[in-house]
């Protein structure tokens, strides 16, 4: 068995250690770490032990384990991911404009963004909607979901720095965002009406069945499945079509493929998908 012999280290992380943490973060949230994440998961790890006072990973792994309690919850916002951008794959968003005029006499419409993160990607959403129906308040309701607590907290207070909105529109800038002065100098916030268009709230894409109310036209599954291996990745698309309406449309990554789950999802443009037509129905 050996240690880590990446430079000088506060914190003992040996292979047994990091096994652990991959077994455990599967189990709770399907992440498939692989060993190229090791520093990464030492990185964010060692700052656990350093706030509780732990002195070894096997204190902190045990100790987790055995009264894990909140402390799971750290321990999860800590490996996940949270790359995101307003307009993110802007292919998506002129998508959902199509689809949105498309549909607009079967409103209230349904959206979920399930890996919202930080809450760029609901608030590209809503500012759509907005766009899309030429007003503040459009027929359309967004649920925006993540595992990660703190980021969901972000979001839900839609406070960004400026450098956030710098690639958007200046109409865009204006009409969805106010500026901070005094001591806010340098952030903005999105306007109230386009808060008032998201219900954020914590779900795990591992748990059995999900408490959502669709179906949902569209579905934003972006750039999470590649943490995934393909057995959890079909158990979660398996649930997800469940809260697809007939036409609905899942948008996904463009670095995600679902050849693997024909039978669930059929692609049908640009890494977007529909449900799987069954035979008979």
């Amino acid at each position: 068995m050996s240690s880590i012999s990446h430079g000088e280290r506060d914190f003992e992380f040996n292979d047994r250690d990091f096994k652990r943490v991959c077994e455990l973060i599967h189990a709770r949230a399907g992440i498939a770490l692989v060993p190229a994440k090791r520093d990464m998961v030492y990185g964010r790890l060692s700052r656990r032990l350093r706030t509780l006072g732990l002195r070894s990973f096997k204190d902190y792994l045990d100790q987790l384990e055995q009264h894990g309690g909140e402390e799971w919850q750290a321990f999860t916002n800590a490996l996940t991911t949270n790359l995101t951008s307003f307009f993110r794959e802007p292919h998506h968003f002129d998508k959902l404009h199509e689809e949105l005029l498309l549909r607009a006499h079967k409103a209230p419409l349904k959206l979920w963004s399930c890996a919202a993160s930080t809450g760029e990607e609901p608030y590209s959403l809503a500012i759509t909607a907005c766009e899309t129906f030429g007003t503040m308040t459009p027929p359309v309701r967004i649920l925006a979901t993540d595992v990660d607590t703190q980021v969901l907290a972000t979001a839900s207070q839609g406070v960004y720095s400026t450098e956030r909105i710098n690639g958007l529109d200046l109409e865009l800038k204006r009409r969805y965002f106010q500026r901070g002065t005094g001591p806010n100098e340098g952030k903005c916030r999105v306007v109230p009406a386009l808060r008032s268009l998201i219900e954020f709230r914590p779900l795990n894409l591992l748990a059995n069945r999900y408490e959502v109310s669709g179906p949902f036209d569209a579905l934003f599954c972006r750039n999470v499945m590649i943490y995934f291996d393909k057995p959890t990745q079909r158990g979660i698309l398996s649930r997800l079509v469940e809260h697809m309406g007939d036409d609905g449309l899942l948008y996904t990554g463009h670095s995600e493929n679902y050849l693997h789950a024909a039978d669930l999802i059929q692609p049908c443009g640009r890494t977007l998908y529909r449900r799987t037509r069954r035979s008979g129905a």
